[in-house]
């Protein structure tokens, strides 16, 4: 405090220094005025002609005082010397956004374009959102002057599994016996469905559509002798393999139905071989024994090219020869599955929270989403939660294939399962949840993580792309390194003008040669089927198919609407359409095409597809001359060959086209100019006639046995080169 004291004495005694130097001053201004040379030097007059300077500082010395006599406590000294700035450090970290950066900089985003300038960077690719490579991180800190340092804050942190899993294998004293899962598979229309339809004694091949499963049936058959078996009925179309290998995965015995007069075919090869990658026995069913050309010994050694060695033959598979039209050997066929299964020694747990597998999945309009399933552990109830892919389910209703309620559903068992808040897909797996509030969080997490996953995908498509864009914008950078600024801006000029050009007519020609598709079917696997067709279409250079939207269940407004949107076409397999919803397609000019077959929708769009090509000419002969003798005649000043020519097929005729060919090879096609028999000009020369004639090309020559071949074009539609495997 006194050394305040003695700073505060010293400025006022500085004032009044100043204000004895101020009244000096007043004086010698008076003395000036009566005549007298100034006493004082003229930097005085400069430093005390305003007095008011000393006012102000006598104020301040005054302001200083009273803040050191308050002041309580004391301040820190501060160091005479300035501090050294250090580099501010920047905490960054992999996969840095352009935002990110500049926030974590505390700058905005146009400074990180401003850094990139004059790099190889390629700055037209460069949003704020766009993910940064290290190499450009480090380089923009550098030009800043700041310090680099890796955060690790920024990892996310793992979070908490709570996806629903099946639980461990249980206590063998737990489990109990169970009757077998048999999927009959083999190639289409062998007999399958009708050798199921003498089993259960129904009629389901007579009400399936064309005669062919076009999705997966599951029955529960009691056989005579007490025994139950789970039945799954396949489809044999090669359309439906995914379903034949979804059957293998949740069946324990396979029976290879393979018809005694066709043999082994391509269905049947798939089948054995979805068996083989589920590690599932098969059971052979040899049908059609009946016929008069059946030959089950030469199926048998057909077979064996496979690895499916019969036990007539030192192999471990049964060969059952049966007739499914007539039933006979039936009986024989179902005892050899049972005691397959016997030796398999089937067992399961019917206790606990229920394990299963979605075979099949639909919407149906009184009862919304419906499932299949095979239950494969523990007991279903109603009023179970369930879990299943994306979707989960309160169990309100359980039914049989006929259709008739359960109460419970044991291992093994198919049921059909109604509940569910949205639909699951077919091979989902099931799993019991203790409450609806965990199966929504279940439901939750797989969202998430498919998201995530999505967005893994996606981060690697757009790193691919901006490698490529870089690469790109390199060499043209490469391209105007030897040039001026005035030649570069006149190439690129002349670029734009060509890509503005050109851009309307290929818009024009995508426009008219694309075909946007809805697909509306019954359930989730015919749909699934139709999608795998479509991804064989290999026609885009003909013609872009264009697949908008794609669900399950009858044809509703919204599907016609976003018809009318894209000007695309609706194919519905399997469904039906309201009268209410035809006439709104038919006002808005939208076509809806139903079919029941898959291969009939197949041919449909190949014809859908091949209207859009544009037509071509195809050339039909209309007559054939051989040229006998070579002349040429006068006309004016000039010489024109003239063949002499024999018609040997048809007739030729002038206003017709025609060609010269030698020795095979075509060297010219055209018109006449004139068409002569004897010396009169005709317009027709038939066959055994002679004729002499001349082409509209003087410098073609004619040699003795060149054929001469007139004919006609005619436009005929395309087809599209699209093979969809049947």
């Amino acid at each position: 405090m006194n050394q305040k004291l003695l700073k505060l004495e010293n400025l006022l005694q500085f004032h009044s220094i100043c204000r004895q130097l101020y009244s000096l001053n007043q004086r010698r201004l008076l003395a000036w005025n009566h005549g007298f040379l100034p006493a004082y030097p003229v930097w005085t007059q400069q430093l005390y002609a305003r007095p008011w300077q000393t006012d102000m500082l006598a104020g301040a010395a005054l302001h200083q005082y009273r803040l050191l006599v308050t002041k309580k406590e004391k301040r820190p000294s501060r160091s005479q010397l300035s501090p050294i700035k250090s580099k501010r450090d920047v905490e960054v970290w992999v996969g840095m956004t352009v935002q990110e950066l500049a926030k974590a900089m505390a700058k905005d985003i146009d400074y990180i374009y401003e850094a990139l300038l004059n790099t190889a960077f390629d700055l037209d690719s460069l949003e704020a959102n766009s993910h940064l490579d290290e190499v450009w991180i480090k380089e923009i800190l550098k030009k800043a002057g700041m310090k680099l340092k890796w955060s690790k804050l920024k990892q996310e942190k793992v979070r908490e599994n709570k996806d629903a899993v099946r639980r461990p294998k249980a206590d063998p004293a737990l489990l109990t016996p169970r009757f077998p899962v048999v999927t009959i598979m083999g190639h289409v229309d062998h007999g399958k469905t009708t050798l199921l339809d003498k089993l259960r004694k129904t009629q389901v091949a007579a009400m399936e559509v064309g005669g062919i499963t076009q999705h997966i049936g599951a029955f529960l058959v009691s056989l005579p002798s007490g025994e139950k078996i789970t039945f799954l009925d396949t489809p044999g179309h090669a359309a439906f393999s995914a379903m034949r290998a979804r059957g293998a995965q949740v069946t324990d015995i396979v029976v290879l139905v393979v018809a005694a007069d066709d043999g082994v075919m391509k269905q049947t090869v798939e089948s054995i071989q979805h068996a083989k990658e589920a590690h599932v026995p098969i059971v052979l069913a040899i049908n059609k024994c009946d016929k008069t050309d059946a030959d089950p010994e030469k199926v048998k050694k057909e077979l064996l090219a496979y690895d499916v060695v019969c036990e007539d033959y030192g192999g471990d598979v049964q060969a059952v020869h049966v007739s499914a039209l007539t039933g006979d050997n039936l009986m024989a066929l179902a005892e050899a599955t049972v005691t397959l299964a016997e030796m398999l020694e089937l067992k399961a747990d019917p206790t606990g929270p229920v394990e299963g597998t979605v075979i099949e999945s639909f919407t149906d309009k009184g009862k919304g989403p419906v499932t299949t399933a095979i239950i494969q552990r523990g007991t279903l109830r109603k009023g179970s939660i369930l879990v299943a892919g994306k979707s989960w389910a309160k169990v309100r209703l359980m039914f049989d294939e006929n259709g008739k309620t359960l109460k419970e559903a044991y291992p093994s068992m198919p049921v059909g399962i109604i509940g569910w808040r949205d639909l699951p897909s077919a091979g989902d797996e099931i799993l019991e949840v203790e409450s609806e509030s965990r199966a929504r969080e279940v439901v939750d997490w797989r969202k998430i993580e498919q998201k995530e996953e999505k967005g893994k995908d996606d981060l690697k498509i757009l790193e691919e792309k901006r490698k490529e864009h870089q690469e790109a914008y390199q060499k043209a950078r490469e391209k105007y390194s030897s040039l001026n600024w005035r030649k570069i801006s006149y190439m690129k000029y002349l670029e734009r003008k060509e890509q503005r050009l050109f851009r309307p007519k290929e818009m024009t020609e995508k426009d008219s040669n694309v075909l946007p598709i809805i697909i509306k079917g019954d359930v989730d696997g015919s749909v699934e089927a139709i999608l795998n067709l479509l991804d064989t279409y290999d026609a885009s250079h003909e013609c872009e198919l264009e697949l908008v939207h794609f669900g399950l269940g009858d044809i509703s407004e919204n599907d016609v609407n976003f018809a009318e949107t894209f000007d695309g076409i609706i194919y519905g397999f399997n469904v039906d359409v309201s009268k209410a919803i035809q006439q709104s397609a038919a006002q808005k000019g939208v076509k809806i095409k139903l079919h029941k077959i898959i291969y009939h929708l197949i041919g449909d769009l190949q014809e859908e597809l091949s209207s859009r090509l544009p037509q071509r000419l195809e050339e039909y002969p209309v007559g054939e001359a051989s040229i006998l003798a070579t002349f040429s005649v006068t006309e004016g000043k000039r010489k024109v060959p003239v063949a002499g020519c024999r018609v040997q097929k048809g007739q030729l005729e002038k206003q017709k086209k025609f060609k010269l060919i030698r020795n095979g090879q075509v060297i010219w096609k055209g018109s006449l100019t004139s068409l002569k028999h004897h010396k009169d000009d005709v317009s027709i020369i038939k066959t055994g006639m002679d004729c002499g004639l001349s082409l509209d090309e003087e410098k073609v020559e004619f040699k003795v046995g060149d054929q001469i071949v007139c004919y006609e074009e005619n436009e005929v539609p395309s087809k599209t080169s699209w093979d969809p495997g049947f």
